[in-house]
């Protein structure tokens, strides 16, 4: 385990971006949907990250998101501002305006689409870890990206004052474990469906998108395995995997989080923005199969699980896109 204070938390939700059946953010719904994942145990909440749609919000959406989420948690747990962006100067400004707004650390994610080298990688992250003095944690995910950030590039970028922390989602467990023998780095678990494993070799701490739903086992894994209850870890990571394939397997995980948050009752839309699309009907049906095998997850009531297919259909397209250029 590293040596670094966790400035983050533990239990972190990317958290998704309640929209309006048209496909404007629905305010309200942040606020209450922010309100619940605290109350269920987060410590920290990612937003403007992949699973909020980061791709189609505008800066200003962002910028308020960062704003209500410091505003509804009240410190009682750590903002951090996800996204970037894969135009280095565009990102440099979003993060500094992030700051401004409250935010209590950023998440950059590796550029994408460009393809950069390693080198460009990492002049990315420092130039972006230069522009602020909130704590970074580097997002490693080449299966969205199209490039994976080195091992021998952790090494380089774990040496900024700024750069603290890595979410891994690309699951090399031997990469993790060197990594932790030879920086001060926290690493939190990007997979879902990985996130004991990743805590039982040092991890510092999770950022899930299952976590929308029932961010509660997540908590009860975190602190068994804090406690050394493997037994106890492994219990309740047993008990989500059902939900945790419900919600990463047959769809993007937002599309799949929302209609399962909005078959619950608990935003008031399953609507995401295009490119995105609501499940189609043998994906919803998959999800609903897949949600009947769930059983007693502490703070959710599947019992009261009405899916809406009809609602969750297609994608909207916002009144402005949130593109900059």
């Amino acid at each position: 385990m590293s040596n670094v204070a966790n400035p983050f938390g533990q239990v972190l939700v990317a958290l998704v971006t309640p929209f309006t059946s048209d496909g404007e953010v629905d305010w309200p719904g942040v606020e209450k949907h922010i309100d619940d994942v605290i109350n269920a145990g987060a410590d920290g909440i990612v937003v403007t990250g992949t699973t909020g749609e980061t791709s189609t919000l505008t800066d200003p959406e962002k910028l308020r998101l960062v704003e209500i989420g410091k505003s509804v948690s009240a410190g009682r747990a750590k903002i951090i501002t996800g996204g970037g962006s894969n135009e280095t100067a565009h990102a440099i400004d979003l993060y500094r305006q992030s700051e401004k707004a409250g935010a209590d650390g950023v998440m950059i994610v590796t550029p994408y689409y460009n393809k950069p080298t390693q080198a460009g990688i990492l002049t990315h992250f420092r130039m972006i870890a230069d522009a602020t003095d909130l704590p970074v944690i580097l997002y490693d995910i080449p299966g969205r990206t199209g490039v994976e950030i080195k091992y021998e590039t952790i090494l380089r970028a774990a040496k900024h004052p700024n750069i603290l922390a890595v979410k891994d989602a690309k699951g090399d467990f031997s990469e993790v474990s060197r990594v932790l023998n030879q920086t001060d780095l926290l690493y939190f678990s990007g997979d879902d469906a990985n996130a004991l494993p990743h805590l039982s070799i040092g991890a510092a701490g999770l950022i899930g998108v299952t976590a929308n739903i029932a961010a509660k086992p997540y908590r009860q894994i975190v602190d068994a395995v804090n406690a050394g209850d493997l037994a106890a870890a492994t219990a309740a990571h047993k008990q989500l995997e059902p939900l945790v394939r419900a919600v990463m397997t047959h769809v993007p995980g937002t599309v799949a989080a929302k209609y399962i948050l909005h078959g619950l009752g608990r935003i008031g839309s399953p609507r995401v923005r295009l490119p995105l699309v609501g499940p189609e009907e043998w994906e919803a049906a998959q999800i609903e199969d897949e949600i009947d095998l769930v059983r007693n997850i502490p703070g959710v009531d599947f019992s009261n699980f009405r899916p809406d297919r009809n609602a969750a259909a297609g994608g909207a397209l916002p009144k402005v896109h949130g593109t900059t250029r």
